[in-house]
């Protein structure tokens, strides 16, 4: 691992306002909503220099250091948030238990996470209910523009809230478990990718899978973390 400059890290951050999320889920057709306290989230996706920094790895198929981490799974992207904390001396949140698939998280704990997809879909809409922050060729790259591969982070148009990136060039890991009852241990992404048509990428587009086996080169994480008490 080297030598992380924590200022360089903070200085990634937005904090995000409390809320509240409106939820849905197309499969279900179930709404819901879902209260948010102020946290702090990436303004960009995990770029592969930072990745490497702290793990020593870079599983991408598309190189480039400022180019989003992807192929990476769910543990891969909650073991990098154990490994920045540790490295800047905060408390790790996760704890996992590969042969059982279970993941104890620490909601105390001061250290990096991913964000819940209520988070998430909250800070992607910037306040709003709408299901884009802007017109999609100026905020995103998605199949019509992406010339067929992951793009530099923060080239395209933030939403009101500075967080680049939200929508378009990799989906983005979130916490949760999607459906335990149906999908066991399945993750949520979201955000959509270099690859996607428009139509699904929307904020409030829900997909999910496997959280040790599924990686895939449109599909990277940012991180969040709580504001210091």
């Amino acid at each position: 691992m080297q030598n992380i400059d924590k200022k360089v890290i903070e200085a990634w951050f937005v904090t995000i306002p409390p809320g509240m999320a409106c939820m849905r889920d197309d499969r279900t057709k179930e709404t819901w909503s879902v209260a948010i306290d102020a946290f702090k989230l990436g303004k960009y996706p995990v770029t592969q220099d930072i990745y490497q920094a702290v793990t020593g790895e870079n599983p991408s198929a598309f190189a480039g250091r400022q180019l989003p981490v992807e192929t990476v799974s769910w543990i891969d992207a909650a073991n990098f948030c154990n490994a920045l904390s540790e490295s800047l001396g905060k408390d790790k949140c996760y704890t996992i238990n590969l042969e059982t698939e279970n993941v104890t998280f620490n909601s105390t704990a001061n250290g990096f996470r991913l964000p819940t997809e209520a988070e998430w879909q909250y800070a992607c809409q910037a306040g709003t209910k709408e299901i884009r922050y802007g017109v999609l060729s100026e905020i995103a790259w998605y199949k019509e523009n992406s010339a067929h591969s992951t793009r530099e982070v923060g080239q395209k148009e933030p939403n009101e809230w500075g967080l680049y990136d939200m929508l378009g060039n990799v989906w983005e890991w979130c916490s949760d478990i999607y459906d335990k009852s149906v999908y066991g241990t399945y993750r949520v992404f979201r955000g959509g990718g270099w690859c996607d048509q428009e139509r699904s990428v929307m904020a409030t587009t829900r997909r999910r899978s496997h959280p040790l086996s599924f990686k895939i080169d449109d599909l990277g994480f940012r991180i969040a973390i709580n504001p210091e008490k």
